[in-house]
């Protein structure tokens, strides 16, 4: 995601602008940067994945949540994942108790301004949430579903899918994802 520099905010300052806007920030190594809005294509498997893993961990002690819970990494991110799991007691912020720092599953839609930011740099900051095993990046041009899961050793291990026929296993949570749930309505 290309960005250009700003000044520095506090962390005071950018809940301020938080709690008085209509649209959410993205708040790192203070700067504030606005989240731009979504394609219906991202909506659909935004919503589609939010949908099937509520249903898939209804008699869990896992929580799915969409995009407007805050997470916080420890590398000092803060910002709003697409969607996101959290099982067992959700660990909320001293400071802000709408900001959660144990999800154990995290899923961006890539979009061509976020595409590398969320595979990099982003990437690499929620690798410092201790709760997390898998991440998501799901394409919305095209079929295409990577999986990284937190192997033996903390080695990140990489999945790519990309047919309607396959599914993901996400074992943390017990939970199959057919990527035809996925993608429902996004290319018809």
């Amino acid at each position: 995601m290309t960005r250009r520099p700003q000044r520095h905010y506090s962390l005071d300052e950018y809940f301020a602008v938080e709690a008085s806007s209509a649209i959410r920030h993205e708040y790192y190594d203070g700067e504030i940067f606005a989240m731009a809005g979504a394609s219906v294509a991202h909506n659909h498997i935004s919503a589609n994945v939010l949908t099937a893993l509520r249903v898939h961990l209804r008699e869990s002690d896992c929580s799915a949540f969409g995009g407007d819970l805050r997470v916080k990494t420890r590398g000092g991110l803060y910002t709003y994942p697409d969607v996101m799991v959290i099982c067992g007691k959700i660990e909320l912020t001293r400071d802000q108790p709408d900001t959660a720092t144990n999800p154990c599953l995290i899923v961006e839609v890539l979009s061509d301004a976020t595409r590398n930011y969320d595979r990099g740099d982003k990437f690499a900051l929620y690798k410092t949430i201790p709760a997390l095993r898998h991440y998501l990046l799901i394409d919305q041009k095209k079929i295409l579903v990577e999986h990284f899961q937190l192997g033996k050793r903390s080695v990140w291990k990489h999945a790519s899918l990309s047919t309607l026929s396959e599914e993901i296993s996400i074992s943390t949570i017990n939970v199959a994802l057919p990527l035809s749930e996925i993608y429902e309505r996004v290319f018809n």
